[in-house]
């Protein structure tokens, strides 16, 4: 008997053809992949088992038979992303930077412990906050995931500064001091200005506290050499995601650079917390896909991660200057393929992302310092990595930022925002 999968078909060319060739996409958590990257995925990976470390010789680290090819992938995918970072450990197995977040979390931290992060209004990334993975894992019984209550839990949102897009450093060691985390937190998921890891990290080793920096956002400015070193800078974990700017499958990443004295006590429970801890096969379909971006990356990051740099700050100063209020202006706007729109003038992020997808531009609601509702917000967060990929560079900001504000004023541009689309359907790099 024949099964019927027209639809399901035509839905994935619908997809291919919309979001592929007609939209400009400006979520700052997606990228598109080369052709070299998707075409690796589809394989009999897909349906293989590989828990463990790979087999080493005649020591068996595998709980599961026939897994000699992935065992050789999955080597080379650690081995050349530590070379791709400069670093001396690495754990390609998480399935996503969430993952990577909650092994560390698992490794890490215990009930009644304590941890400080970034708020979800200062940028902060939810599972770093009181209902994610690093709330919910210091929560004893009696204790609320709500703030401001006598029976929260432990955990205490970094200090900012007066623009409340930078932590305000002096404040931050000052509350480190005081509570005694078990765990430091940087990086955010509204990133647009590098975290004071430098500035905070012999206080965190004074106390012996570890710091995870999430890097999920920015692992591939990180790898280009455009944001900032956190491996280099004190941070004990560096984790992220695969598949923002750095435009791999979607999978997550931990990685360290630590000596061997330190490995010990500080990379094996890392490595517990991904196996058996918070995953036990690992989607080895997408692990080629990976090692493929890699290898991409070490070709290219450098150039790709400089220009998308550049375009985030030129669409900032073009929407500013169309009217279209841009947050951190004093600041240059960014620092990383983020920009932060405050459309509360517009309806809200609601609103005014629905306008903007009726047009072909693609973005997504997001909060602003001091929004108190997630899902009411006065803000859309826009990345421009992704159409960076496929060779738009300041010019092209300029063009976009006048649609983008056409398009919140109410006018149709659709049209024209996929003429411009389709003069770059080609990556630049594969």
């Amino acid at each position: 008997m024949t099964v019927d999968i027209r639809d399901v078909e035509e839905l994935v060319r619908g997809q291919e053809r919309w979001r592929g060739r007609e939209t400009v996409n400006l979520i700052a958590s997606e990228n598109a992949q080369s052709h070299a990257v998707r075409d690796v995925q589809n394989s009999d990976f897909m349906a293989r088992y590989a828990e463990g470390h790979p087999n080493e010789g005649d020591q068996v680290n595998r709980y599961y038979q026939g897994t000699r090819f992935i065992d050789e992938i999955e080597r080379a995918a650690k081995r050349e992303i530590m070379d791709l970072f400069r670093c001396r450990q690495a754990d390609v197995r998480p399935i996503s930077g969430n993952a990577a977040n909650t092994a560390l979390a698992l490794a890490l931290l215990r009930g009644g412990d304590t941890v400080v992060a970034n708020s979800t209004d200062a940028g902060g990334h939810i599972s770093h906050n009181l209902v994610g993975v690093f709330g919910r894992r210091i929560q004893v019984r009696g204790q609320t995931l709500t703030s401001g209550r006598e029976n929260s839990v432990g955990l205490y949102f970094l200090p900012l500064t007066e623009d409340r897009y930078h932590i305000d450093a002096e404040k931050a060691a000052e509350l480190i001091e005081r509570v005694k985390p078990n765990l430091l937190v940087l990086g955010k998921s509204l990133f647009l200005f590098p975290e004071p890891l430098a500035e905070l990290a012999p206080v965190c080793q004074s106390l012996k506290i570890p710091i995870l920096f999430d890097g999920a956002h920015v692992l591939g400015l990180i790898a280009g050499g455009e944001f900032q070193d956190p491996l280099r800078e004190g941070a004990t974990y560096l984790t992220g995601s695969t598949h923002k700017t750095f435009p791999g499958p979607q999978r997550g990443v931990i990685l360290a650079d630590l000596d061997p004295a330190d490995a010990e006590a500080s990379w094996t429970p890392a490595d517990r917390g991904v196996f058996p801890g918070s995953s036990s096969n690992h989607h080895l379909h997408t692990l080629p896909a990976l090692l493929v971006a890699i290898r991409e990356m070490k070709a290219h990051a450098r150039a790709y991660a400089s220009q998308i740099v550049r375009n985030a700050r030129a669409l900032g100063g073009a929407l500013d200057a169309a009217g279209v209020p841009v947050e951190a202006k004093e600041f240059g706007f960014t620092k990383s393929h983020q920009i932060a729109v405050n459309v509360a003038g517009f309806s809200g992020g609601v609103t005014a992302g629905r306008r903007l997808e009726d047009e072909n531009i693609i973005v997504n609601y997001n909060m602003l310092p001091g929004d108190q509702d997630p899902r009411n917000p006065s803000g859309l967060r826009v990345g421009v990595q992704e159409m960076t990929r496929f060779g738009m560079k300041e010019d092209e900001m300029g063009e976009l930022a006048t649609l983008f504000a056409d398009a919140l004023r109410g006018k149709h541009v659709k049209e024209m925002v996929t003429r411009l689309r389709r003069r770059f359907a080609e990556m630049q790099y594969v």
